[in-house]
């Protein structure tokens, strides 16, 4: 199993409400996307800030995964967004994350997202994971 259908199956075991598919995974890096539908628009048909934190949040997860195995108990402890653009209803929005970071503690990641099919971000965000000590990783 490569390590992409690895983080992909803890992903869909670990969080089965999610709609995030794993894109790639990278050199410090993941692509992660969720699939927009009716429920995470809100009024003006857009989609709502929470789903693109989460997303933004998950793509950070995904590439600390990636680098450093399935650490179950890596959490988010700072995560700040800034909304760019009004994001498509009518595409799913893809993550793009670079970690700047990897230490013994923290990883900090970067994260710009799109609506599918346009170039232009609608949102970008920063966030920090606290890492667990080895003995009480996943």
């Amino acid at each position: 199993m490569s390590r992409k259908e690895e983080i992909a199956a803890f992903m869909a075991r670990e969080f089965p409400q999610s709609k995030i598919v794993v894109e790639s995974i990278g050199d410090k890096s993941a692509i992660v996307r969720h699939k927009i539908g009716s429920d995470e628009l809100r009024p003006g048909n857009t989609v709502a800030g929470p789903v693109m934190m989460g997303l933004a949040d998950a793509a950070i997860y995904v590439a600390i995964l990636g680098e450093l195995g399935l650490v179950a108990l890596a959490v988010t402890t700072n995560l700040n967004i800034n909304f760019l653009r009004k994001p498509s209803a009518d595409a799913d929005i893809i993550a793009r994350c670079a970690l700047i970071k990897i230490g013994t503690r923290l990883a900090i990641g970067e994260v710009f997202l799109y609506s599918e099919g346009n170039e232009e971000p609608v949102a970008h965000a920063v966030g920090t994971y606290s890492i667990p000590p080895p003995t009480s990783q996943a």
